[in-house]
């Protein structure tokens, strides 16, 4: 937590005037037992109506002054809990996104969405109560404390057993309860992910008639979740009945020595009102301590496992260049490269990609093919840098990967993933992405390249038309689609199509090559895919087997050698196998 708090550094002022003003608000407080002692002893018992009505006023300004106080210190203490969870927020996800792809698997989905939402809304609660709370009950136990030693120093000694029997009390449950709520918060992120699973893969579930196996498992997790938080819950709810039975004996102590007192002649019958005042204070400001601490204790959790995040760092570094300033590209130079290229995902029993070893001159069309799990996305993930081989080079004009910058390297390469993603807002938005100052023909012929241009011109808008959360409004191959044409619209040197064209037909597939292959510049362009007619016309095709190249070449070349090459295609075109039988 205190790593956090350099989050709150902006809110110097309402750090120090939140707790300030409720200290002033505690201080009037302090005094209110002490006006209606002198009511009962010198108003009421003498007889003295002027001075009931004087003292009373007294006590309505105190009122109002400590209620102008309490508000002006929930102000402050508000502002700078909310401004401390803004900047968290920023922050946390600040650095989720300069995380690689290796950390983010490891963290998973469900863990970040929970710390970035639950756990800064707990660690915002925490602050906020510390600010209002965590100075005032304390100087209020105390200060009614001493103030009762001013009245009768024999009668106060009941508060200076009752305040550290209480104290141990709330903090041995404190201790108990804080790992409890670290278990608690992991289990709702095990909710979470299955919530999240569950409504992603909606479609599937019911295709499979899977709705009760999931409801079940659902419920499981959930029960177990629940039974945790009943768990920690009644720990946490022993606090109040156990600091009330104690503040009440205490309060019949002190009734019963006050009473004694007051018949010796000792103390009169107002001190003793007002040490059972204090008492009551004291049992109000106790019991306020007590929530505190089970709010702290859930902040504290959450803001352990909001700091683990931060202290995760990126196993990848990226160079640091001002931005245009860019190296010269040799004439001569590669686009691609990859020099005996080895790749193992983190935990992973075994490489993924083994002794990747070509080159790819710039112009050229590769095209990468391989049955499933061969290999082929995580080969081409390397290129814009997703991850690092863990042994050999990939080179991109003629340069380590690993040399260049982020900006630089990116704005080289068009990325099309194999899964179709855009995000909610108009098209014209989602193609933006590709290149921000990219003009309205720019952003036409990107589309009309992608063959997105006969649907998007049907759309109500045109560029204009909201797409949905998702594109949940688009059918799978318009979503292709436009990933394409988002591509495209920065017209980048190296274009990658990871599989992204497997929700089109044979013929809009085959256009959408042709008018690639029309684009102007030197476009390298690296095609992924299952289909043999997908990748039969480019320059060079890879052959992956189980993670290790089975062979390069043309189409002609490999048909004739590669018996892997050959088993995918016959597969597809049984009909040119017979023919040559």
């Amino acid at each position: 937590m205190k790593k956090l708090l350099v989050y709150l550094r902006d809110y110097k002022k309402e750090t120090v005037l939140a707790p300030l003003f409720k200290m002033l608000e505690a201080t009037f407080e302090l005094f209110v037992p002490l006006v209606m002692a002198a009511i009962i002893d010198r108003g009421i018992g003498g007889g003295n109506a002027a001075y009931v009505w004087r003292m009373g006023g007294l006590l309505v300004a105190l009122g109002v002054i400590g209620l102008v106080c309490s508000i002006t210190a929930q102000y402050y203490a508000a502002k700078a809990a909310v401004g401390f969870s803004t900047k968290l927020k920023h922050a946390l996800f600040a650095h989720i996104q300069s995380l690689s792809f290796t950390e983010i698997d490891t963290l998973g989905t469900s863990t970040m969405i929970t710390r970035m939402t639950s756990d800064v809304n707990q660690a915002q609660n925490g602050v906020n109560m510390v600010l209002r709370l965590f100075l005032r009950s304390p100087f209020i136990v105390f200060g009614a404390m001493i103030m009762a030693f001013t009245i009768d120093v024999k009668a106060a000694f009941i508060f200076v057993v009752t305040i550290p029997l209480l104290s141990a009390v709330v903090f041995g449950i404190m201790m108990l309860t804080m790992p409890l709520y670290k278990k608690v918060q992991a289990g709702l992120d095990s909710v979470l992910g299955a919530t999240r699973e569950n409504l992603t893969g909606v479609r599937v579930i019911r295709a499979f008639n899977k709705e009760q196996e999931e409801i079940d498992s659902f419920e499981e997790k959930n029960n177990a979740l629940a039974h945790m938080q009943l768990f920690v819950g009644k720990l946490s709810a022993l606090t109040n009945p156990v600091t009330y039975i104690i503040i009440n004996a205490a309060t019949i102590l002190l009734l019963y020595t006050g009473a004694v007192r007051v018949n010796e002649g000792t103390i009169t019958q107002g001190e003793v009102v007002a040490l059972v005042n204090y008492m009551s204070q004291i049992l109000v400001e106790l019991v306020k301590l007590a929530n505190l601490i089970i709010t702290i204790t859930k902040a504290l959790a959450c803001a352990n496992r909001i700091q683990n995040v931060f202290e995760i760092q990126s196993g990848m570094e990226w160079e640091k260049r001002v931005s245009g300033d860019t190296a010269e590209v040799s004439a001569e130079a590669y686009a691609v490269e990859f020099e005996h290229v080895h790749l193992a995902y983190a935990g992973a029993g075994a490489e993924s990609l083994s002794d990747i070893d070509f080159r790819v001159k710039k112009g050229e069309t590769v095209g990468i093919i391989g049955g499933t799990g061969s290999g082929k996305s995580s080969l081409v993930h390397m290129i814009p840098r997703f991850y690092d081989a863990t042994r050999g080079f990939v080179k991109v004009d003629g340069r380590d990967v690993r040399e260049y910058s982020m900006e630089e390297l990116r704005h080289k390469i068009g990325m099309v993933p194999q899964k179709a993603v855009l995000f909610q807002g108009t098209i014209k938005e989602n193609l933006l992405w590709g290149k921000e100052d990219a003009t309205e023909e720019e952003l036409w012929q990107a589309v009309e390249t992608a063959q997105a241009k006969e649907f998007v011109g049907q759309k109500d808008g045109k560029l204009e038309f909201y797409i949905a959360q998702a594109g949940r409004n688009l059918s799978g191959g318009q979503r292709q689609r436009l990933t394409i044409a988002r591509a495209l619209v920065g017209q980048p040197e190296i274009l990658i199509l990871d599989d992204s064209a497997s929700a089109l037909d044979y013929a809009t597939d085959a256009a959408l090559r042709q008018a690639i292959g029309r684009m102007e510049g030197d476009t390298t362009v690296f095609i992924v895919s299952q289909r043999a007619s997908s990748i039969r016309y480019a320059d060079q095709i890879i052959v992956l087997d189980d993670g290790e190249m089975a062979d390069i070449g043309t189409h002609e070349e490999l048909l004739e050698r590669c018996s892997v090459y050959q088993e995918i295609y016959y597969s597809q075109y049984p009909k040119e196998k017979e023919a040559q039988a």
